[in-house]
């Protein structure tokens, strides 16, 4: 038995390192029964003499805080299946612009609330809008059509001279992609996008939400979309278990120095 903590840390969490290096090393796949209490305690056991159950329980409670393991009430612990959100930034609108079915993909949407806001302070700072600046927020759920699970919290924070009046005031999900019906309302076309990324503890509501614990990270992406002339269309801002999510960002190298002006290195 191994463990990166080293044979000073706590005994649940060497449990846990163990079966989380078994899970990563393919002994339990994704969707298969670990083994039952009563096994796991006879085996460690066997390394820590005298071992309780609530011990073996906590290091289990570890890799469920994780999103490893789930437990189905009146069956047993789970490892849990493994499939990852993948969000390309770079053509996720030339994709909607050719697939009107994105909406109907495996993830369901719920709009949970629809009203005019004055926008929290990282939008107005990312936005550059005027602190008393109102606007339409639509916020939004997606669930897993499969397993029902949460798997994404999202807000839209949309221009009231745009918006105002319009279908995206209905609590409703819309018919093709939001930034679709945008283009529609403002007569203007999305143009350039700016990308915030942040990777942070949720707060309590978002690990309700999301139905994950208060020590699972996650991943918050704030969303800045404006047309060729400059004017703010979108604020948008997602979060997901950080866990959960693949970015893939494809894009051309450039050959000139000049081709770098405005970018610098992190």
């Amino acid at each position: 038995m191994t463990s990166d903590l080293g044979a000073k840390a706590p005994k649940y969490q060497r449990i846990a390192d163990e079966v989380r290096r078994e899970i990563k090393d393919g002994i339990y796949r994704p969707g298969e029964r670990l083994p039952a209490e009563a096994a796991l305690l006879e085996r460690f056991r066997l390394i820590f003499p005298g071992l309780s159950l609530q011990t073996l329980r906590n290091a289990i409670g570890v890799l469920r805080g994780e999103g490893l393991v789930e437990a189905r009430h009146g069956v047993g612990t789970f490892v849990a299946q493994s499939r990852r959100l993948q969000r390309r930034s770079r053509f996720r609108y030339g994709r909607a612009r050719n697939d009107h079915q994105l909406l109907t993909s495996h993830l369901r949407h719920e709009i949970t609330e629809v009203g005019r806001v004055a926008p929290p302070e990282r939008i107005v700072l990312l936005a550059a809008l005027d602190p008393d600046t109102q606007m339409l927020v639509r916020r939004r759920t997606l669930f897993d059509r499969e397993t029902g699970k949460p798997q994404e919290l999202g807000a839209s924070y949309l221009p009231l001279s745009f918006a105002e009046g319009s279908l995206l005031e209905a609590p409703e999900v819309v018919p093709k992609a939001l930034f679709l019906c945008m283009e529609d309302l403002s007569g203007k076309r999305y143009a350039h996008a700016r990308d915030h990324w942040y990777w942070r503890m949720p707060s309590t509501a978002e690990a309700e939400a999301l139905q994950i614990a208060p020590s699972r990270g996650v991943l918050h992406l704030v969303h800045v979309a404006r047309a060729a002339d400059h004017t703010l269309l979108e604020v948008s801002e997602s979060v997901w278990p950080a866990d959960c999510v693949e970015i893939i960002d494809e894009y051309e190298l450039p050959e000139r120095s000049e081709d770098l002006r405005g970018l610098s290195d992190v």
